[in-house]
Order: C-alpha cells, then sequence, then structure tokens
C-alpha cells in the first residue's frame, strides 16, 4: 500500500493532484539551468496556469529551478519566467520521459497569456 503523504511515481498520472486543469500544447520551449550558458530546447505536451510538463530525455532532479521561454507559433508573444521542477518521468513506461515543471515566477502578461491558452485549447476540446 503507498503512503498518501508521499508524491506519487509508478502508474499514477499525478491528475488527482493537479490544481488547474491541464490542455494539451506541443510548443517548443526554450529552458537553461544555473550550469548551462545556452538555451536548451524541447517540446512541451502539457500546459496549466500552475505549470507545463516538457517531454525530454534529460530531465533536471526535482527541485532544479530552470529559466523557462517561449513563444507562440505566430511568434507574437513570447512568454518567460522561473520554473522549478516538481516531478521527473524517467521514461520507459507508458508516460513520456520528461519533467513536471512549476510556474515560480511569470510577469502577469505572461500569466494571463497563459490562461488564455488553456481556456481556449479547454474549449477546443470540450473539457
Amino acid at each position: 500500500m503507498s503512503d498518501p503523504s508521499r508524491p506519487t511515481t509508478g502508474s499514477h498520472t499525478g491528475a488527482e493532484k493537479r490544481k488547474s486543469p491541464r490542455a494539451e500544447l506541443h510548443i517548443l520551449v526554450q529552458f537553461r539551468f544555473d550550469t548551462f550558458e545556452d538555451f536548451l530546447a524541447e517540446y512541451s505536451i502539457d500546459i496549466s496556469v500552475g505549470g507545463m510538463f516538457l517531454r525530454t530525455d534529460h530531465p533536471r532532479p526535482e527541485g532544479s529551478m530552470i529559466y523557462l521561454q517561449f513563444a507562440l507559433r505566430d511568434g507574437s508573444k513570447l512568454i518567460e519566467g522561473l520554473g522549478k521542477v516538481v516531478r521527473v518521468n524517467p521514461g520507459g513506461t507508458d508516460r513520456p520521459a520528461g519533467m513536471g515543471v512549476e510556474f515560480v515566477n511569470l510577469d502577469e502578461d505572461s500569466r494571463v497569456l497563459i490562461e488564455e491558452i488553456v481556456s481556449q485549447k479547454m474549449a477546443q476540446t470540450g473539457a
């Protein structure tokens, strides 16, 4: 039996812990860590007002802080801010390898834009 006070891993989706609904969003996200000068780039899987999941074969450890930056497909708006790795999927399971990132510090324009993206995506899917 699992301990309900510990973060879930394995076959659990984590959906039961989410505070905000997630919308599917496949967009290229650039990010960097304290130790890298250059940005790395990976694709997101989903986004919510609280965070996003980035598909990567080289996730950072839980607790790592990363600087995120991504633009809408038309390049019109840039969203940037600080995130914290809160979940790591190592891959090799039915879930994609990657990391769940919680938004820690976003400017108000970025936060509003993310809310709009999630609302639009949820309306498209009927969720």
